[in-house]
């Protein structure tokens, strides 16, 4: 048994969040209760491990329902294996893959095989497979089967699906299944150079770029078709102001739709891109300073449920390619939860409470997991952080450092991170 005494518990499912001691037995919490005060008189001697987390928040292990590891077939960039280190590093107890593998999680062989390898770390790594058969938006993948053979949900993400039936289809199919469907939201037509926010400083660096009005326009088409289907819809990376604002209508409306957000887009906004060059680049861009404002307003009025980090390891060789050449995406696992400390809860945006819902409850209930809270009889998955604790981003994990934020200096560090009652990460 291990002994969790002194820490700040911030339960987002039951409201808690005040001093508590958490004993975990095996997999499971065995209890909460009051500091000072151990069940059936039991001693702290005949705990295995007790951890003083005085000064410290206990909360829910974070889930981050969208996660690239690169494996199978690209593990020079990252593997399931550095994916879910560099995850335990970051306080993740559960992360799901995208199926943008090579080859695509668009069948079960690929699907078992990351589910199998996932099963070798220490965290819950669980697959989301391909709506389209090969990632070509063309014709749907025997979802029935997949979803039987352990497939969390479903996802083309890095490609939009551009075939409105097929994206009924797909919704019609997942009522029936009863599955979350998430979309990459950038219409193709729209855009000259992806990764860069059509605006001012594309236009500085003569790059068009991609315009809101490529997410804008899939999104709302998206969030009506989720409207007239009843489908569990998730906009994943949601960059726009105008794409929160349609989220919230669909919301209004009735729509089963769900919002999620990286700690880079409520962080950075175009600019970053003139100082930090490719490692500012990803898909969807970093968009202007109001958009990012209206992506923070979101997630503080609930439009925006998730933060998810969109966690895209590439190599050093890749990003230093010339603007227009290098890759999209960045890494995120390791700072995301000092991130949303930084510049959500320091600035006074969230408290830590729904900073964590966000990070933990919600996710859970997208992927309609048993986790995401701590109660007697739930999961022991937990993280434990010191929200006033310093420190500079790097000496990363994971197997890539494509980030903008190495040498950041950031609040909330991770100390622990526990995951079916072991410890996975210890500062």
């Amino acid at each position: 048994m291990i002994l969790i005494k002194n820490g700040h518990v911030a339960d987002p499912k039951s409201g808690m969040n005040c001093r508590m001691n958490i004993i975990l037995d095996g997999g499971k919490i065995k209890a909460v209760c009051e500091p000072g005060v151990l069940p059936d008189g039991t001693e702290e001697s005949a705990f295995h491990q007790v951890i003083d987390a005085e000064g410290m928040v206990v909360a829910p292990g974070l889930i981050d329902v969208h996660v690239h590891f690169r494996d199978p077939g690209l593990t020079y960039k990252e593997d399931i294996i550095t994916g879910a280190e560099a995850a335990a590093r970051g306080g993740y107890t559960t992360v799901v893959c995208m199926a943008n593998t090579r080859p695509a999680v668009d069948n079960v062989k690929t699907l078992e095989y990351v589910i199998a390898r996932g099963k070798e770390t220490g965290i819950n790594v669980l697959a989301a497979a391909a709506i389209s058969k090969g990632l070509k938006g063309q014709e749907l993948t025997d979802m029935e089967e997949l979803k039987a053979r352990g497939a969390a949900g479903f996802t083309d993400d890095g490609i939009p699906l551009m075939d409105v039936s097929l994206v009924k289809q797909a919704m019609e199919e997942a009522v029936r299944l009863d599955v979350p469907l998430s979309f990459h939201e950038e219409d193709p037509a729209f855009i000259k150079n992806n990764g860069i926010n059509h605006g001012t400083v594309s236009d500085q660096l003569g790059i068009y770029g991609s315009p809101s009005l490529a997410e804008d326009s899939l999104v709302a088409r998206d969030c009506m078709i989720a409207l007239h289907t009843g489908a569990s819809v998730n906009i994943q990376h949601i960059s726009s102001g105008n794409s929160v604002k349609m989220v919230a209508l669909a919301k209004s409306l009735g729509a089963d739709v769900t919002a999620e957000v990286t700690p880079h887009h409520f962080t950075l906004d175009e600019e970053a891109v003139l100082k930090y060059g490719a490692l500012a680049k990803m898909n969807p861009p970093l968009r202007t300073k109001k958009d990012r404002e209206i992506l923070i307003e979101g997630l503080k009025d609930g439009t925006i449920d998730i933060i998810a980090t969109d966690h895209a390891p590439h190599s050093k060789e890749e990003k230093s390619k010339q603007l227009t050449e290098a890759p999209s995406g960045i890494t995120g696992l390791e700072t995301a939860l000092s991130l949303g400390i930084t510049e959500l809860v320091k600035k006074g945006h969230l408290s830590v409470l729904q900073l964590v819902e966000k990070m933990s409850l919600n996710p859970a209930k997208l992927y309609r997991l048993d986790k995401g809270y701590l109660a007697e009889g739930a999961d022991a998955d937990l993280v434990i952080f010191d929200p006033e604790e310093c420190w500079t981003a790097g000496d990363y994990r994971s197997k890539a450092e494509n980030s903008p934020f190495t040498g950041w200096e950031l609040s909330g560090k991770v100390k622990y991170t526990i995951c079916g009652g072991k410890i996975v990460y210890q500062d």
